[in-house]
């Protein structure tokens, strides 16, 4: 026996009118009861299709501008009535009160109307009241009632009433979207309302996460792992189209993800290459092909299997050049048409396209038991500029020693510390990352610069606590460093660099990264 319950009677009351007409007549033709609201009822008049206002049937007027209208004891008994039980079938009848089998409702758009810079008054009438109430309650008695929230879900509605009406299965998954639907509007507006515009931090947040698929597997073949899009946030890394190659994996991802915001710190044409979480070249340049020839140069060895952002289009020059290097991934804004034609010709590359450099304001981490919250690490801070730096060392620097300084400190921030990068010319030579003292840091950086080291400046993610981790910087010839400062010792580490006339700055800004 099927458990499809036929639609008799139905409520109407939709903001986003989208396929509202289309909708009205299908429930016409299969000679279901409209009743409706406002401008929704004059919509569907106006069309020509028989509907009852809801006043009409309350008896009792549209009042506050809207405000009420459909929080009435003749509605919500409708709503919730459930029909299969005869006491409850028996008091709406006493009370002349017929019940409702389908509940049509979106809401008005209080995320959009923030987004658009809305002033608060104008916000707070965007907070709807009714239809929450009247989707919940429809939610609750899915048993009798199907509930529809979505304009994207009138098909499906359209489709059942041509089989009987839904089953008990659909009703369910009707109501679990509506619960869903009306916990994210709630979670909109409590975020909005506890805004503290005098603390960088909320008190309160909340967010909605929803699934985008499933991966095949996290960091290693035993862990599940899934992608999820957040609903506070614009669509960024996760938005991104695929255009090409094998499903991106988890470990593809987290790269993709650090490729693309160390790509984006900095303006001029700039390349990132990532593996493990860590930068194996970046580098800047007149143009995006030798961006990426220069960034790879620093690292051939480790660059194999990497992944690889550009803050440009990737053009021919650039496609020509990473074809010929096995790579995970590549994620740019676009590529130019000859350029995805050449790299579609590599059957497991994964190619992205992000059209928006999306860095969230807030970085989030779970630990046990709770989050830890903290305002996103960008380059922007006063430190950052080198014209709030302090030369603590050594003569002036030309502009060009300068510019080199100025990129290999905005590209430190994306190595895992303790991080020192060596830079010349635009482009890192040598990177020592993620190692558990800041020597073992300049020895490995210093080793993959090789005969590069020399003419080269460094920059150093957070101070050298002794002077040993910038003795073996200045004595394979680095020229130039930048770092923070703060040590206790920072005496001892000026005094090695002036003993060798080596330009030293101080930024007064730490970039750790240990995530």
């Amino acid at each position: 026996m099927s458990d499809r319950k036929v639609i008799r009677r139905a409520l109407i009351s939709v903001y986003d009118k989208s396929g509202l007409i289309e909708l009205a007549t299908s429930l016409n033709a299969a000679g279901i009861e409209i009743l409706s609201t406002g401008s929704t009822a004059q919509s569907i008049q106006a069309a020509g299709i028989p509907v009852t206002q809801v006043s009409e049937y309350t008896g009792f007027p549209e009042i506050m501008g809207g405000r009420v209208k459909t929080l009435h004891p003749r509605i919500h008994s409708g709503i919730l009535a459930d029909q299969d039980n005869p006491d409850h079938m028996r008091q709406i009848s006493e009370h002349d009160i017929a019940p409702f089998d389908l509940v049509v409702i979106n809401l008005y758009p209080f995320e959009a109307t923030i987004a658009s810079g809305a002033n608060f008054a104008e916000s707070i009438e965007q907070i709807d009241i009714g239809g929450p109430s009247m989707l919940r309650g429809a939610a609750k008695n899915h048993g009798s009632v199907a509930v529809i929230c979505k304009t994207s879900q009138y098909p499906q509605l359209v489709g059942a009433i041509s089989l009987g009406g839904f089953t008990r299965q659909q009703r369910t998954e009707l109501a679990l979207e509506v619960f869903r639907t009306t916990a994210q509007y709630d979670l909109a507006i409590a975020n909005w309302l506890g805004v503290d515009n005098n603390s960088a931090l909320p008190s309160w947040f909340a967010r909605v996460w929803s699934q985008k698929g499933e991966l095949r597997y996290g960091e290693n073949p035993h862990q599940s792992a899934a992608i999820y899009s957040d609903s506070g946030a614009p669509s960024g890394l996760v938005g991104a189209v695929q255009l090409h190659g094998k499903e991106m994996s988890f470990n593809n991802y987290t790269d993709a993800d650090a490729a693309w915001r160390a790509a984006h710190d900095h303006g001029a044409p700039c390349v990132a290459i990532i593996k493990h979480a860590n930068p194996c070249g970046i580098a800047t340049a007149s143009s995006i092909a030798l961006a990426h020839k220069r960034a790879h140069e620093c690292d051939p060895v480790s660059a194999f299997g990497g992944v690889v952002a550009a803050n440009r289009e990737v053009d021919v020059e650039m496609a020509l050049a990473l074809s010929e290097i096995f790579t995970e991934v590549v994620i740019a804004p676009s590529f130019s048409e000859e350029a995805l034609e050449i790299l579609q010709k590599k059957p497991s590359l994964r190619i992205l396209e992000c059209s928006t450099a999306m860095i969230p304001k807030l970085e989030l981490r779970p630990v046990s038991g709770g989050m830890l919250v903290q305002e996103t690490d960008l380059v922007d801070a006063e430190g950052d500029s080198s014209e709030n730096w302090k030369q603590v060392s050594g003569a002036p620097v030309c502009a060009e020693v300068l510019a080199d300084l100025v990129f290999a400190w905005r590209s430190v921030r994306a190595v895992k510390s303790n991080a020192i990068l060596l830079a010349k010319d635009g482009a890192s030579v040598g990177i020592g990352m993620g190692q558990v003292n800041r020597v073992d840091s300049a020895r490995l950086a210093v080793a993959r610069a090789g005969d590069r080291v020399a003419g080269s400046v460094a920059a150093s993610d957070a101070f050298f606590p002794f002077a040993d981790g910038l003795e073996i910087l200045l004595a394979a010839g680095v020229s130039a460093i930048v770092q923070p400062g703060g040590s206790v010792r920072d005496e001892e580490v000026i005094a090695a660099a002036t003993v060798r006339n080596i330009p030293m700055f101080f930024t007064g800004t730490r970039h750790f990264s240990h995530a």
